[in-house]
């Protein structure tokens, strides 16, 4: 068994003991019984983002609803989804959009890290929308954004400057910002190894050039700028044992000192979690399951 340690303030999301010896949350292992009326289902649709078509994914929970609504972003160039966490999240009750951000997996567009947060942020319009809200049976100003890697990083910028999201998720945050000057000082042989998934799945932008976009922006895009905005939500930081874990770990202790409703999870094992699913997910359901007025399921 992995080592998982959690630790809490202002609310207890879970005990250590609970992860790491209790049963997952049913929604991680269980399926509901159907609703034969109101079915739980997948709807694929395009979002768009400054001109250019987002290919996404929203998968909607069993019910009539209105359900609140996760967005869930992924890293770079995004291989690790987290899709099975989108199921167990819509099994708990939430709504989950996933979305491949301009210039990947097919989205048009061309590629940058200033476009993801412009994209991230279309997302949470597009889920604000009322036309939105009244066709897919949202809870209007429901919504939670949990991001992995650079989705991590997005989800920490959007929470730090968008007070009225109900909750914001961390898992092996990317800290874009403290990373990009390190980063810049690689060498071509190392910067195309770090960054050898990109071709293919991403168009537009280079190992290069988002580390030379990160290293612009070291002071406003670390996770560190983002403590004063974060301190106002309720914030979930899941670290893995990679080399993102100190930055996740130290904005844990910052918002921990400025009194905020945080909770960090611990979970020993590398970047994608690759052998600790069950795990991540039970953090995720659990967490969700403290935030008010939270589906009773899960």
């Amino acid at each position: 068994m992995r080592h998982i340690v959690l630790v809490t303030v202002l609310f207890t999301v879970v005990a250590a003991s609970a992860v790491g010896a209790a049963a997952p949350p049913e929604a991680v292992i269980s399926d509901p019984p159907r609703d034969a009326e109101h079915p739980a289902r997948m709807e694929p649709l395009q979002i768009m983002s400054h001109g250019a078509a987002m290919n996404a994914v929203f998968y909607l929970a069993a019910g009539a609803g209105p359900h609140p609504t996760v967005l869930l972003l992924h890293g770079l160039p995004g291989n690790e989804q987290n899709l099975d966490l989108a199921q167990s999240m819509r099994r708990a009750g939430w709504n989950t959009l996933t979305l491949h951000f301009r210039g990947s997996w097919g989205s048009g567009g061309r590629y940058s890290l200033a476009h993801c947060i412009e994209d991230a942020h279309m997302a949470v319009e597009f889920l604000r929308n009322p036309k939105t809200i009244e066709k897919y049976a949202l809870q209007p100003g429901r919504i939670v954004i949990i991001g992995h890697s650079l989705g991590g990083f997005l989800a920490a910028k959007l929470g730090a400057e968008d007070p009225a999201l109900l909750g914001v998720g961390l898992i092996a945050a990317w800290d874009v910002g403290h990373d990009g000057p390190l980063m810049a000082e690689f060498s071509a042989a190392k910067l195309d190894d770090a960054f050898n998934d990109m071709p293919g799945r991403v168009v537009g932008a280079s190992g290069k050039s988002v580390v030379a976009e990160a290293a612009a922006h070291a002071k406003d895009w670390s996770l560190d700028a983002f403590g004063s905005g974060l301190a106002k939500d309720r914030v979930l930081i899941v670290t893995a044992h990679d080399g993102g874990r100190e930055s996740g770990l130290r904005l844990g202790d910052t918002l921990k000192r400025m009194g905020a409703k945080v909770a960090v999870a611990d979970i020993d094992t590398d970047h994608p979690f690759s052998d600790s699913r069950i795990a991540l997910q039970s953090v995720v359901i659990r967490w969700l399951a403290t935030l008010p007025n939270a589906p009773a399921s899960g």
